[in-house]
């Protein structure tokens, strides 16, 4: 009975790290996202609009107002 709940501590053997080779990627996926969302957000609707009417501009008018771009 002089067992213990938990398992014993192992120290893993290698520092968890991850190369910047794996990380390049999804960063520029990431990255190449935003700028697509930041133009639907700020931009869309305006002059340099790419669908027509104001369906896109309804769906983030509020992330406009949040992120301070002006709409009216």
């Amino acid at each position: 009975m002089a067992q213990s709940a938990a398992p014993p501590a192992v120290a893993p053997d290698a520092p968890l790290t991850l190369p910047v080779r794996a990380i390049l990627p999804w960063a520029a996926f990431f990255g190449i996202l935003m700028l697509i969302l930041l133009y639907f957000v700020g931009a869309e609707g305006g002059t340099a609009a790419v669908f027509s009417g104001e369906g896109v501009h309804e769906w983030v008018h509020d992330g406009r107002h949040l992120l301070g771009f002006p709409c009216h």
